[in-house]
């Protein structure tokens, strides 16, 4: 029987002796660990029992991306140029409204710009490659010289040629290479670092009736199998981002569990990423149905991502989630007033 160790991460300034920084972070350590296993409770034990190679996997810095070190959260913009968009339902789908929106989320602090050209919301239908190049190369260009780094968000092994000729450095791909069967072979001959993400089923089907044994379990073993076949067709761990798709295939309950039990994806040795910023879970709790009213829900999840080790916090409300992320920052900080 597999058994999976989640570190249970801590961010108070007193640390105790023999604590390890989790995944190499300045604010977020662990000295105990939750042994889980299928159909079983879990079982705490203290972070010192675990094996040699389990502690340093879960305890070593990730490695720097695009230039950024991981040592803190970073901040990753999202700007859509798609019509359909359930966050902002199109605003900035106009060539020229997309870039300012880029340039205006760069000024604010954003560490990334993740730039999409497809709509993944629930229930939307693909678009041809063509149309996914002719929104997003435009904008790449016009933000490469924006002072953050550029994230492709594709599944597409053509589109994320076009938009790193363009300037971009990063793929960022929601369906963890297995939409397209030459993305993995494209990002290892290209050296840029990907996110794979978990999604169960497609965006036109994945909501109907999303179902999971164990959905933190399920979604760990999945991302865990990715990052295998991205390893074998080229791929180091170093370079992967794994992110386990809020949204995409889970309902409220699943999404709260994987967002609880966040930590457990350190194991797999590769940065994560959180995306949950407007989704309609928060908005199911919060009783806001309107997306961009989402705010102060999404500025939570974000505060428990981080407080989860996650190194990447994906959002659309950039300037609101920077602010919270410096308060963040001052508090998990011995030195009282210390800067980020």
């Amino acid at each position: 029987m597999s058994v999976y160790v989640r570190p249970i991460p801590c961010t108070d300034t007193a640390r105790p002796p023999g604590a390890r920084p989790l995944a190499g972070s300045a604010h977020v350590w662990f000295d105990r660990a939750e042994l889980l296993a299928r159909a079983r409770p879990g079982r705490v034990v203290a972070a010192e029992t675990l094996s040699d190679e389990t502690a340093r996997r879960l305890s070593a810095p990730r490695a720097a991306l695009c230039g950024l070190s991981l040592e803190r959260p970073r901040l990753m913009g999202i700007v859509n140029v798609t019509p359909d968009s359930f966050s902002d339902g199109g605003q900035f789908f106009a060539r020229d409204t997309a870039i300012a929106h880029g340039r205006q989320m760069a000024q604010a602090g954003a560490d990334i710009l993740d730039i999409g050209g497809e709509s993944t919301r629930p229930g939307a239908a693909p678009v041809t490659h063509q149309q996914e190049r002719d929104r997003v190369v435009p904008v790449i260009e016009a933000l490469a010289d924006a002072g953050a780094p550029i994230s492709i968000d594709t599944r597409n092994a053509a589109v994320a040629r076009a938009a790193l000729a363009a300037g971009a450095g990063l793929v960022n791909d929601v369906s963890a290479f297995t939409h397209d069967s030459g993305m993995a072979a494209f990002v290892a001959a290209a050296g840029v670092p990907a996110c794979l993400m978990h999604i169960q089923g497609s965006p036109e089907t994945m909501q109907r009736d999303p179902r999971y044994d164990d959905v933190l379990l399920d979604v760990y073993d999945y991302l865990a199998a990715r990052v295998a076949a991205a390893a074998a067709a080229g791929v180091p761990r170093a370079r992967l981002i794994v992110d386990p798709g809020i949204g995409f295939g889970k309902t409220v309950a699943h999404n709260l569990a994987l967002i609880r039990g966040l930590s457990i994806f350190h194991g797999l040795g590769c940065a994560v990423l959180l995306g949950a910023s407007r989704k309609r879970f928060i908005g199911t709790l919060a009783e806001e149905p309107q997306a961009d009213r989402r705010v102060p829900g999404s500025l939570a999840v974000a505060l428990a991502g981080m407080g989860q080790g996650a190194q990447i916090i994906r959002v659309h409300d950039l300037a609101e989630t920077r602010q919270a992320l410096s308060l963040w920052q001052a508090l998990a900080n011995d030195d009282e007033g210390q800067q980020p």
